[in-house]
């Protein structure tokens, strides 16, 4: 009974998959340090969310909605929260979700021992699958970082930060936001 238990164990850990890194999932926002979460963002602290659609398409919708004609588009977008001129930088950020797969690794490793073969499962030892985030700092004349914890102007800026998301989430048709305007 012994011997089945530890092969079983054997097997389930041979056909199991050995995850390096877990990318985090964010159900509606995160407000974190940018170097925290992602290497090469600034020190500010940043407003985050997931971005389910393709690449680009946050700068389309900005591009399209503050009517900025590719112009500063991702560096200082000018917002007004109750007559309090702000503006927002946005960095699209990939974090992958990254595992290493036994069987194909002990596979290659087995023929290579028994035959001289190259290695037949190389491209699938890893797997990656890529998770975009959106990351957003606020800033204006006053403040260098408007979403820092104490800061004034923080609880003006979040929910204008969460409509912004929300709206971007739920336009197909980016030109649909510069008439709502």
């Amino acid at each position: 009974m012994k011997k089945l238990l530890i092969i079983f164990g054997c097997c389930i850990c041979i056909s199991s998959c050995i995850p390096l890194r877990i990318a985090p999932s964010i159900k509606d926002y995160k407000i974190t340090k940018g170097k925290r979460f992602k290497k090469g963002l600034p020190k500010k602290t940043v407003f985050v969310f997931e971005d389910p659609k393709d690449a680009d398409e946050f700068y389309h919708y900005i591009n399209t909605k503050f009517q900025l004609n590719n112009h500063y588009v991702d560096v200082e977008v000018p917002f007004e929260v109750e007559g309090n001129s702000f503006f927002f930088s946005f960095y699209e950020v990939e974090i992958p979700t990254k595992t290493i797969n036994l069987i194909p690794l002990m596979i290659d490793g087995a023929l290579s021992q028994t035959t001289d073969m190259e290695p037949v499962f190389e491209e699938i030892h890893t797997s990656r699958k890529g998770n975009w985030y959106i990351a957003m700092e606020v800033f204006n004349d006053l403040e260098d970082d408007a979403l820092r914890e104490g800061s004034v102007s923080r609880e003006l800026v979040l929910p204008y930060l969460r409509n912004l998301k929300n709206e971007y989430l739920a336009t197909d048709n980016y030109n649909e936001v510069v008439f709502k305007n």
